[in-house]
C-alpha cells in the first residue's frame, strides 16, 4: 500500500514545494495510506541498518523524522543521529516532534541535498533512506554520495515503494492508488502533490537492478528484500571493511 513516508530527495523546486505544502497533514496522510503498516517497515528498515548503542547515524529524506527517531533510541545518549531532507517545512515538523517525543540524544536535523552531502567521509556507522531514493534525480550519485560517508564496514538500509513483478498485484497497486489515493488527496485539496506517485514507480529500478547499481558504486554486500508482496522493499547495503 502506498505512503509518501519520507519526502523525496531534491530532484525539482516544484516537488520540493509539493513536500513543504505536504507537510501539515503529513503524518497523517501515512497512516490513513498505509493502514498504519509505514510503522512496521521503517522498524525493519532500522534493525536491517544494524545501528547499535554509541553509533553516529544518518538518515537521508527524513522526511517528519520517523526513521531518525527510531535510530536515536537504537543509538541511545552516547549515540548521535543526524536527519537529512531538502524540506524546511518538514524538517521544522521533525524537529517539533524531537523535543517531546525522544529529547536526548539531540537529533540533528539539516536542510541538504543527498547528491551533496555536507559530511566528511568516513564518518557514519549505519544509515536509512525511506521513501527518498525513487524520488532523486540521480540514483547512482545518490548511493555513491551514500558509500562515501559511510565507515568501512558500516551498513545502510533503504525502504521504497516498489512496482510488483506479479501484474496481478501490479494491477491492485494501481486500483489502491486510483480509488484511495486520489480520493483522499482530492479531498485534502492534494491531488496535484500525489500526482508524481504512478510516474515515479514506472521508472524506478527495483531488486536485482538496485542490487547492480549498489555493486557499481562500491558496496561490497548489496542485498534487496521484497516486503508487502513486491510492493515495498528494502535495499540493505554495507561498505568495504
Amino acid at each position: 500500500m502506498p505512503c509518501l513516508a519520507h519526502a523525496p530527495c531534491p530532484m525539482t523546486n516544484e516537488i520540493q514545494t509539493i513536500f513543504n505544502r505536504i507537510a501539515p497533514v503529513y503524518d497523517q496522510l501515512n497512516d490513513w495510506l498505509s493502514l498504519g503498516q509505514h510503522r512496521i517497515w521503517k522498524e525493519m528498515a532500522v534493525k536491517w541498518s544494524a545501528a547499535k548503542s554509541g553509533d553516529t547515524a544518518l538518515d537521508l529524506c527524513c522526511g517528519s523524522g520517523d526513521l531518525a527517531l527510531r535510530l536515536a533510541r537504537r543509538v541511545g545518549a552516547t549515540g548521535q543521529v543526524y536527519g537529512v531532507d531538502f524540506s524546511p517545512n518538514l524538517l521544522e515538523i521533525a524537529s517539533l516532534r524531537s523535543h517531546w517525543q525522544y529529547p536526548q540524544p539531540a537529533i540533528n536535523w539539516i536542510e541538504a541535498d543527498v547528491l551533496n552531502l555536507p559530511f566528511d567521509d568516513d564518518q557514519f556507522d549505519a544509515a536509512t533512506m525511506g521513501y527518498g531514493l525513487r524520488n532523486v534525480k540521480d540514483i547512482s550519485r545518490s548511493l555513491q554520495e551514500l558509500y562515501r560517508v559511510l565507515k568501512p564496514g558500516a551498513k545502510a538500509a533503504i525502504l521504497d515503494f516498489h512496482r510488483p513483478s506479479n501484474l496481478q498485484l501490479r494491477s491492485f497497486q494501481q486500483w489502491y492508488l486510483d480509488a484511495f489515493v486520489v480520493p483522499v488527496a482530492n479531498y485534502l485539496g492534494l491531488k496535484e502533490e500525489y500526482a508524481y506517485i504512478s510516474p515515479s514507480l514506472d521508472r524506478f529500478p527495483i531488486g536485482k537492478e538496485q542490487i547492480e547499481l549498489a555493486h557499481q558504486v562500491g558496496f561490497a554486500v548489496a542485498t534487496h528484500y521484497p516486503i508487502a508482496n513486491g510492493m515495498m522493499g528494502v535495499l540493505v547495503v554495507k561498505k568495504n571493511e
